[in-house]
């Protein structure tokens, strides 16, 4: 089962740049339309207010021109009804100091609704403010103080009366010390047409803003989409890779085949377990993998079945012949038919090593209780055979030969004695008492022991210590007999002026001790029975030596590694834990 990936959840770059660009053109642009809005605004008020001015300063050189060629009191009225016609001009209203309306024209204006003419008179410059009127349009509203007279000149006395007098036909009143009473004008003008425009520049501004928020939203989806694949790509390719490592860590060999019984995939192991550990085997047929010579897999594949634990043999590359169980499954897709095959291949060596292992403990157990019984019963008339010999002995002077064969009885039956003593040691072997030793010291006393024997035998010894002290727990006396057993057995295997080694070192948590010879080395055969009770290639040997050694190795849990060519010699290498089976 494949895990499921947890993905960070973070922006990735171009995203975010993205989004901070569109940001920032949003605000450049909502920035920019409310400049030129306001821009827009302030170009509208001063564009109405100059034409309202110009409107009310036609109005008094109107009047003034009026008054000069003296025509009749309506006409300011006339002047003011044709100049409310204009379609910009929504009002004109003129009116005294109190506020009554003198002449009017336009949209009809109560006098609430008109900013109070005091607070237009009492200041110099032109009033404007923005209105509304009944119907709920937006007016822009002029107003000032209504002077037609100029105020000097050479007419300016002549002009005062005619405009007095203009004003006394209009309202017939005066104001303090002959002065006429001020007059105020008001002009509202239309504003549709410009607020038409800022709404179309508005609306052209949001389409803007809705092109740049799709342009973004739509950049940013694409983003959304490639971070996605790219998201989507990486889960891919670890999911490759932990099926990959699942199935390259898989003890047994896994193999894909086609309908065509052609290799889709297959792990490390399935290359170790038949040796094809270099070139490309996809898309090749089975027979390259497994060789085209002593193999069953491709017969049992053809037949189109599946099957469990099918123990097959087959022959590597290098000659070596693999023992092998298959397990064979069909694939199929949500359809049901078939679109391969899927092969499970288990290397059955060390198992088979194992088994053989096993069955050969169960043979020196048995073995063992059955020596057991007979050394009990061969070793008590032994002692008495031996009285009896020494007893014949002593009657040497009745017999010149007698003494000589008593003598040969007692070596015969203290060679018998030894057998017998072996077989005890093999057949009840005591518990291994652990104690630390120091590995140079251990091989000292041990070549101390046969140093004599070798050289009798003329063969040059060599010891190898560590260089430096190395401790470890096991039985001494027990590994001083093993290293002399093999030291035997490579004396035995060796002529005259050969050489034997005895050497030792740590290598990680692990002791190795060797026993090296150039003797006459052992075929393949000697070395499969080689540790078997009683099998022996001397014809004074018990045969008990080596399967004694393996069974002390045995119990400090350690192994024994052998190599050996014939004619070229043996090396015997014993691999001990550093701290004892027991520690």
């Amino acid at each position: 089962m494949i895990p499921a990936a947890h993905q960070t959840k973070k922006l990735s770059l171009p995203a975010l740049g993205l989004i901070m660009a569109s940001i920032i053109l949003a605000i450049i642009l909502g920035l920019s339309t409310w400049r030129n809005l306001n821009r827009e605004e302030r170009l509208m008020e001063n564009f109405l207010r100059q034409e309202g001015l110009t409107l009310i300063r036609a109005f008094e050189a109107g009047t003034r021109t009026a008054m000069m060629m003296d025509w009749g009191d309506n006409s300011l009225a006339n002047l003011v009804q044709e100049t409310a016609r204009s379609k910009s001009v929504a009002y004109i209203v003129i009116t005294d100091a109190s506020g009554r309306q003198l002449t009017a024209a336009g949209e009809a204006r109560r006098s609430g609704d008109i900013l109070p003419v005091a607070q237009v008179l009492a200041q110099q410059q032109p009033y404007t403010r923005r209105i509304k009127d009944a119907a709920g349009q937006e007016l822009f509203e002029v107003a000032k103080e209504f002077k037609p007279v100029l105020p000097d000149g050479d007419g300016h006395k002549e002009m005062m009366g005619r405009w007095q007098r203009w004003c006394g036909m209009d309202a017939g009143q005066h104001g303090q010390h002959g002065q006429v009473e001020r007059r105020a004008i008001f002009v509202g003008l239309y504003t549709a047409e410009f607020e038409a425009v800022r709404h179309g520049d508005l609306r052209q501004s949001l389409l803007m803003g809705g092109l740049l928020l799709m342009l973004g939203s739509t950049g940013f989806y694409f983003l959304f989409l490639a971070q996605q694949t790219r998201v989507a790509r990486t889960t891919l390719a670890n999911m490759e890779l932990y099926t990959r490592n699942v199935i390259d860590s898989m003890p047994a060999g896994l193999i894909t085949l086609d309908n065509r019984g052609c290799i889709v995939s297959l792990n490390d192991q399935a290359r170790e377990i038949f040796g094809r550990q270099e070139g490309p085997l996809e898309g090749q047929p089975l027979e390259i993998l497994t060789g085209t010579g002593h193999c069953e897999i491709t017969p049992l594949i053809r037949e189109g079945g599946e099957f469990v634990e099918r123990p097959v043999e087959c022959r590597r590359p290098d000659g070596e012949t693999v023992p092998l169980k298959v397990s064979a499954s069909r694939l199929k897709n949500r359809d049901g038919e078939p679109r391969g095959t899927v092969l499970i291949v288990r290397d059955m060596r060390e198992i088979r090593v194992m088994e053989e292992a096993l069955e050969r403990s169960r043979r020196h157990a048995a073995l063992g209780r059955m020596a057991a019984g007979i050394a009990h019963e061969i070793r008590n008339p032994l002692g008495t055979l031996r009285g009896f010999a020494q007893y014949f002995a002593k009657l040497g002077a009745k017999d010149p030969h007698a003494e000589d064969y008593a003598e040969l009885m007692v070596e015969e039956i203290d060679r018998l004695n030894r057998a017998i003593s072996a077989l005890l040691q093999f057949a009840r072997p005591r518990e291994p008492e652990l104690t630390e030793i120091e590995l140079g010291g251990l091989l000292q006393r041990t070549a101390r022991l046969l140093q004599d024997e070798l050289t009798a035998r003329q063969l040059s010894f060599r010891l190898e210590l560590p260089t430096e002290p190395v401790l470890f727990h096991a039985d001494s006396d027990l590994l001083t007999q093993v290293l002399i057993n093999l030291l035997q057995n490579a004396q035995a295997a060796t002529e005259a002026g050969g050489e034997i080694c005895l050497g030792a070192r740590q290598q990680a948590a692990e002791i190795r001790c060797w026993v090296a010879d150039n003797g006459k080395g052992m075929s393949p055969e000697e070395q499969a029975h080689m540790f078997d009770p009683f099998f022996t290639t001397r014809k004074t040997g018990t045969g008990l030596g080596l399967a004694t050694v393996q069974q002390i190795i045995e119990q400090h849990a350690g192994r024994i590694e052998v190599q050996s060519t014939p004619g070229k010699g043996t090396v015997v290498t014993v691999i001990l834990p550093q701290k004892g089976a027991r520690s």
